[in-house]
């Protein structure tokens, strides 16, 4: 096979040592060429121009964020997409069931290459951008904007706790938990057309649109929002009605599986799966999120589900994400 390295040289876990184990083993068997991103979109613009190659897999070393931007430019080509998680939180390597270590991460990818295990997914959309695992509105975009803000080496080093952290603060400080943020309409895959705003819309402080679950980790423990929802699945939207800690609690301890009642039968959830397409109307300029990458603020947002969209490398014994 024709491979291409794309390496975030910025990513936590990424280092020279590394990177040679792994180039080694990637070249071993396949004809291997490596690319080093250095600013933001540089992925988009390598796995595009990878897949114009005739390229067959684009392996990203790196985090989420390196792994949406090359899935931006892999998307409706016939290159496959390979992650190998590289990055301090790396949900969706996780979600793949991936090895956390780089390296034994990079021995489950050829595995899967050898077995021929390469399928095709769908994705999600918002705008013109695509995403992976979820985006989100609101506070969670927040928060994810508070991470960002944060210093290279606090972001590299820190993880999780900074998630939380950030969680945090953003609560106390940073977000306005008295006002709903934005509306969302939604039309499943068996409408024609989307709900009436008015009768049918649902007012939120946080909203996630999912195109597989769980909707993110802390450590090793997954945070579950749409248990049914998978890359073969269309899309499901979660939105928070109030930020309250009666009301995040329950949620919280649902999404770890320590609560007995589910996430999407907690008080001011909506919970609505099996989508074609979500539409958010914000009160205000809202914030949003793509794989955990902050885009900045917008008014309108329109969510869609893209099916088959993308070849995927996915671990021999990984059933449906």
């Amino acid at each position: 096979m024709k491979l291409l390295l794309v390496v975030n040289p910025s990513a936590s876990s990424v280092n020279a040592r590394t990177r040679t184990v792994i180039q080694k083993a990637l070249s071993a068997d396949h004809r291997l060429e490596v690319a080093t991103t250095s600013r933001r979109g540089h992925a988009t613009r390598l796995a595009r121009r990878a897949a114009d190659d005739g390229m067959d897999v684009v392996v990203v070393l790196g985090g989420d964020g390196t792994l949406n931007e090359a899935a931006n430019g892999l998307a409706g080509s016939d290159t496959a997409l390979a992650a190998v998680p590289g990055g301090s939180t790396n949900v969706f390597a996780h979600i793949l069931g991936l090895p956390d270590d780089p390296v034994e991460a990079t021995g489950a990818v050829l595995d899967a290459m050898d077995a021929g295990s390469i399928r095709r997914i769908g994705l999600g959309s918002v705008n013109d951008r695509y995403f992976l695992f979820n985006a989100g509105v609101g506070f969670d975009a927040a928060v994810v904007e508070q991470v960002e803000r944060r210093s290279g080496l606090l972001k590299r080093f820190a993880g999780h706790p900074l998630f939380i952290a950030a969680a945090c603060n953003t609560w106390l400080r940073h977000f306005d938990r008295r006002h709903q943020a934005f509306r969302v309409t939604t039309r499943r895959v068996d409408e024609e057309e989307p709900g009436d705003p008015v009768t049918t819309g649902v007012d939120g402080m946080f909203g996630v649109c999912l195109n597989t679950d769980p909707y993110t980790y802390l450590g090793s423990r997954s945070l579950s929002l749409s248990p049914g929802t998978n890359l073969d699945s269309p899309l499901a939207m979660v939105t928070m009605r109030s930020l309250s800690l009666a009301s995040l609690v329950p949620v919280l301890t649902g999404a770890l599986g320590f609560g007995r009642t589910p996430v999407a039968e907690c008080r001011g959830i909506s919970h609505r799966s099996n989508l074609a397409e979500a539409h958010v109307t914000g009160y205000r300029p809202v914030p949003y999120q793509v794989d955990g990458d902050y885009l900045g603020e917008a008014t309108d947002l329109t969510f869609r589900h893209q099916p088959a969209a993308m070849d995927l490398v996915v671990p021999r014994d990984q059933p449906a994400a």
